[in-house]
């Protein structure tokens, strides 16, 4: 059984989509069950990870973690020592490829690097899963593509997108197989994409032009906050993308190697996402 925290995220849902396909056991863990929106049939465990004890009485049978350091906060070291001490073996830590590539905040990597300590400390075999930015972030242009045109800043800023069903894949592999205790992998997609080009994408994938019309950095900041987000998310988005236009983000093929298959492009998962632009 591998349990699943953070299963209603881009990479949760996917691990537990392709967890099921291989006849894995698996646990989501969700605060909000009847909202989560989760595969019929399969065990929900309705906890908040993120408060003490929450998870205590459900790791009986139980063999690995896949672990969103987002979900569980800073109670993470706690939970991953008692599932340790219950006879979990395995958990996968979903991080960042600023913890060894600094990109945007020092803060925001720090996160990850407690998460990934947590896990190490915690007697269970650990892998670090070390990725650029999701693909699913671009989602936030969406309410934009009506109009013909994304607008945001860094129009050149560089990255290796990556699709969540790779990270997802990579993890359950690290969960089910051997040969990935203490390994750190850095994940990316397989090409470097400037944030103009993700909208053509995007563009080509509904069928229509879409442009990227680049403001300054503070109007975004501006605008997001006046939609009610909370200043992190700009924080994270513009401190990164800065970076990213200075010097593109990593790159490897760590994907390709583990996989053996090609990591999925943008413009595939552009084209699974189509609906969610054509709204």
């Amino acid at each position: 059984m591998i349990i699943v925290i953070g299963a209603t995220g881009p990479v949760g849902r996917a691990a537990i989509t392709i967890l099921n396909e291989a006849g894995h056991g698996v646990a989501a863990v969700t605060r909000d069950p009847e909202s989560a929106r989760l595969p019929e049939g399969m065990r929900v465990i309705g906890a908040d990870p993120s408060e003490p004890g929450s998870l205590d009485a459900h790791w009986e049978g139980v063999e690995g973690v896949l672990l969103s350091p987002r979900a569980a906060g800073p109670e993470a070291a706690n939970l991953l020592k008692t599932a340790a001490a219950q006879g979990v073996q395995r958990v996968a830590v979903i991080s960042s490829a600023t913890v060894v590539h600094p990109a945007g905040e020092p803060r925001f990597a720090e996160g990850f690097k407690a998460a990934e300590r947590a896990a190490e400390d915690s007697g269970l075999a650990w892998t670090h899963l070390r990725c650029t930015d999701f693909a699913t972030n671009t989602l936030a242009w969406a309410g934009q593509v009506a109009s013909g045109a994304v607008r945001g800043a860094y129009a050149n800023a560089a990255s290796s997108t990556i699709h969540e069903r790779d990270i997802a894949a990579v993890a359950v592999k690290a969960l089910t197989e051997t040969g990935h205790a203490g390994r750190s992998y850095v994940l990316t997609g397989p090409e470097s994409l400037t944030q103009t080009r993700k909208a053509q994408l995007i563009g080509e994938a509904i069928g229509r032009d879409l442009a990227y019309i680049e403001l300054d950095p503070e109007q975004v900041r501006a605008a997001m906050l006046a939609q009610g987000l909370p200043a992190e998310i700009p924080a994270r988005l513009l401190g990164s993308l800065a970076d990213f236009a200075r010097e593109a983000g990593p790159h490897t093929d760590t994907v390709e190697r583990l996989l053996g298959r090609p990591a999925l492009t943008f413009g595939q998962w552009a084209v699974e996402h189509a609906a969610a632009f054509s709204r």
